[in-house]
């Protein structure tokens, strides 16, 4: 596997396509390499030989007697395939191919482009792109981009700790001017283009072993390996914006499961699985940056307010319980103190207002700031201002900044007000590393994103069993309830009857009192379709199976299965979907109403019995289990043992299969399966019989 980190290191860089004509493409890359000071050695390639911009060019990089790092391929799509193969003759490790007219052209240049990752891999090269603007090494001045972001006179690279991947190329330096106007240290940056070899997530993968950088930032358009994205956020802090949030795979889902299972819940599940934290928008992004690099660790989720405006104060109460954080109850001596420090038309409770008082008071903002920050119970510091003009800038960041020397608390500063007020505060702060945001609520949200990305990862090792049974293509809800029942997973007695004398008998056998419910391969809802009947005895025994056997839409007669009558419990769904990241256990409130209430909790498997538990505190399943209005809890520990021995069950099963158990009653003792569906996708029988 070659080395990616040449992506924003290399030492030497060949421009294959290179001119020195302006406004073109191949020429931007070594004005850029130039303009901002590269310290390694860059290679033109032209057919044509002779200078480019000052430095020696090569018809070939086959003519070049010196090792390449990294390759620009900045050709006509036509000609990148001879590019390509003459960059593996040269025996460079990386090649970034800028070029566009491939897979995002269309089918042509979608084949055009596996050709290249044949050719890439027959050379054992990695290869970025295609439709790729390149990456920056800001430490040494790599620009190997033509973005136009690097053209403009006030456009800064400097070196920096916080990474960006970003698989769109335009908005990823779009997202990097944004950063470094904010403040974000960002001293990688690497587009992935098309993704035809190497993934962002591959980036990602080396830049968390990179011991210069502190913080990851990844902008994606697919997500296939959540175990690679796991182990980039348990050496960095990562923050994730996975785009393509759809409910359009929802209306396609063949079963309830499926339908509350949806792909974007599923990525969902699947990053918080992790320590990567998603957010939902390009400023969510910038902001994650920004308290990063803060370089503070989160102490947990108690937040103390401090503010010179009552207004910014309650905003930030109100963000804080929006963003699943505590306001910090402050100790007694903690109050004590404040009461001595703060004007007594102040607040010294949590949020703290020190009021306009401080203006007049330039030590009142220090005084009270330590006190706060000695307190056990505060986690993290809000400071929250509407104005901020000349001196005052200094004299409270400089407080601020103080605070670290007390204890190392992350700070977030919320400066509501114009820049132009006090235009030297974004150089002061961020000397002092202290993230400024323009809204309480942005800086509370930065915390939280903190927060989150300091949890343990819950993502457990993959322990496939053997020997499981699998059910057929078309399953029954008889064939499932066989099933289970040979795994230890309790069903009704049941009986599948084919005439009316028979169903007779059957509803004696199983107890007097029985369900009935038609037969019919396919048919997944049937309470919606009429094909269920609840407490049925000899008395209408004869009637209701005349009627549940004729609901066949081939209008022949149906199998009509008679089963004990289990008394009522709490009712829950369980089901195992699949996806583009595996197998997705569901589980939540179960019955009739399961997509109207839509209360459910998601999890990729393999799961344990702690990730079952703290699924079930996710939903209205909890209080139901635990005993709703005075009837008896029940069998929370016997329905965790259920659905773990389903879902090492259901885990081996076919790509497209889904699974579908509702309801599972749960009684005060005991569990019971009282329906189950399977369904498997046409995809996947399409696939298995090539």
């Amino acid at each position: 596997m070659r080395d990616l980190s040449v992506l924003w290191s290399a030492q030497s860089i060949a421009v294959i396509g290179a001119t020195e004509r302006s406004g073109a493409m191949g020429r931007a890359p070594i004005e850029y390499l130039q303009k901002y000071g590269f310290k390694g050695k860059v290679f033109p390639i032209n057919p044509k030989g002779g200078t480019i911009l000052g430095l020696q060019a090569y018809p070939r990089i086959t003519d070049v007697n010196e090792k390449v790092d990294l390759a620009l391929i900045m050709v006509p799509a036509p000609l990148v395939e001879e590019s390509l193969t003459q960059c593996g003759e040269a025996g460079v490790s990386v090649v970034i191919v800028m070029s566009s007219g491939f897979a995002e052209a269309d089918s042509d240049g979608a084949i055009a482009q596996l050709r290249l990752v044949e050719i890439a891999r027959n050379f054992g090269m990695r290869m970025v792109g295609p439709n790729c603007i390149g990456t920056v090494g800001a430490a040494t001045g790599l620009v190997a981009s033509f973005s136009p972001v690097f053209s403009g006179p006030t456009t800064r690279v400097e070196a920096g700790s916080v990474a960006l991947v970003s698989q769109s190329g335009a908005l990823g330096y779009g997202m990097y001017s944004l950063g470094m106007d904010a403040g974000v240290p960002i001293g990688q940056v690497i587009t992935t283009g098309n993704e035809a070899d190497v993934t962002a997530i591959e980036v990602a993968t080396s830049l968390a072993n990179d011991p210069a950088v502190s913080a990851i930032l990844l902008y994606t358009e697919s997500l296939s390996d959540i175990d690679a994205l796991d182990i980039v956020s348990s050496k960095k802090p990562t923050a994730i914006l996975k785009v393509g949030r759809s409910t359009a795979g929802a209306l396609a889902a063949a079963s309830h499961t499926g339908a509350i299972a949806t792909e974007d819940r599923v990525i969902d599940a699947a990053i918080n699985s992790t320590s990567a934290v998603r957010v939902d928008d390009v400023e969510q992004l910038i902001d994650a940056g920004l308290i990063f690099s803060s370089g503070i660790k989160s102490l947990g989720k108690n937040i103390a307010i401090i503010t010179t405006s009552g207004g910014s104060g309650i905003l930030a109460t109100d963000a804080i319980e929006k963003n699943g954080l505590v306001l910090a109850n402050f100790s007694e001596s903690t109050l004590d103190e404040l009461g001595k420090i703060v004007p007594t038309y102040g607040n010294i409770t949590n949020p703290v207002d020190v009021t306009a008082a401080v203006m007049s008071s330039p030590d009142l903002f220090e005084k009270c700031l330590e006190v706060i920050a000695r307190d056990p119970g505060v986690d993290a510091i809000v400071a929250c201002f509407a104005v901020l003009v000349g001196s005052d800038v200094e004299r409270i960041a400089n407080a601020l900044g103080g605070v670290q020397k007390i204890r190392k608390l992350p700070i977030a500063v919320a400066r509501t007000g114009s820049a132009s007020l006090a235009p030297e505060a974004s150089k002061i702060f961020s000397a002092l590393k202290l993230p400024v945001f323009p809204t309480p609520d942005r800086a509370i949200a930065a915390l939280r994103i903190l927060h989150h990305s300091s949890r343990a990862s819950t993502r457990i090792e993959s322990k496939m069993t053997t020997g499981l049974p699998v059910p057929s293509p078309t399953a029954t809800e008889v064939e499932l309830k066989e099933l289970w029942n040979s795994v230890g997973v309790r069903v009704p007695l049941s009986v599948v009857v084919r005439d009316e004398a028979s169903a007779l008998t059957a509803i004696e056998t199983v107890g007097g009192r029985s369900v009935m419910k038609a037969v019919i391969p396919g048919l997944l809802h049937k309470s919606e379709a009429g094909g269920v009947a609840l407490d049925i005895t000899s008395a209408n025994g004869a009637q209701t199976y005349s009627r549940l056997s004729m609901l066949a839409p081939d209008g022949k007669a149906n199998p009509v299965l008679v089963e004990t009558f289990i008394p009522k419990g709490v009712e829950a769904l369980v089901g195992v979907t699949s996806s583009s990241l595996g197998k997705v256990l569901t589980i939540g409130v179960g019955g009739i109403l399961t997509e109207i209430i839509d209360d459910a909790a998601i999890r990729l498997l393999p799961v344990n019995a702690e990730i079952v538990y703290e699924m079930i505190g996710e939903t209205k399943l909890a209080p139901l289990l635990a005993g709703a209005r005075g009837s008896a809890p029940a069998d929370i520990a016997g329905f965790v043992s259920a659905v773990l021995r389903i879902a090492e069950v259901a885990a081996g099963w076919p790509e497209g299969s889904e699974l579908d158990m509702n309801p599972i009653t749960v009684l005060p003792s005991g569990v019971w399966v009282l329906d189950s569906a399977y369904s498997l996708s046409e995809v996947h029988n399409e696939r298995t019989s090539i």
